[in-house]
């Protein structure tokens, strides 16, 4: 069993930048695909991006292009999302969550952190 614990969430005005960590207690978790989801309207959780385990690809949902990026220190067993540009709308529960065969579908995913607050004001 893998535990996820995410931080770094807060409030910041809208087209300023926040870094969320997840940190993982087993260095298993630098061999799967690692992910953030948030909720939205009519999900239960949205995707926002991922990063393989082999190769490090990434991958970002439309809405989050180009303003956040998510990367990984395998030797601190963490991954990162660094969002920038931040809008109202990216308002949400962001969950940390690791180990699936579907990178963008949060029902694959095994392991999931507790979720981190990021509240972006007008």
């Amino acid at each position: 069993q893998v535990q996820l614990v995410e931080c770094g969430g807060g409030l910041v005005q809208a087209g300023g930048s926040l870094r969320l960590s997840c940190a993982a207690s087993e260095r298993t978790f630098s061999s799967y695909v690692r992910g953030w989801f948030r909720p939205a309207p009519g999900k239960e959780r949205e995707f926002v991006a991922a990063i393989s385990g082999n190769s490090g690809s990434t991958y970002y949902s439309d809405s989050v292009k180009g303003r956040f990026t998510i990367s990984d220190d395998n030797v601190k067993k963490t991954v990162y999302l660094q969002m920038n540009s931040l809008k109202t709308e990216d308002t949400a529960v962001y969950y940390c969550a690791a180990r699936s065969t579907d990178i963008t579908g949060f029902a694959s995913y095994r392991y999931w952190g507790q979720g981190t607050q990021v509240t972006v004001s007008s």
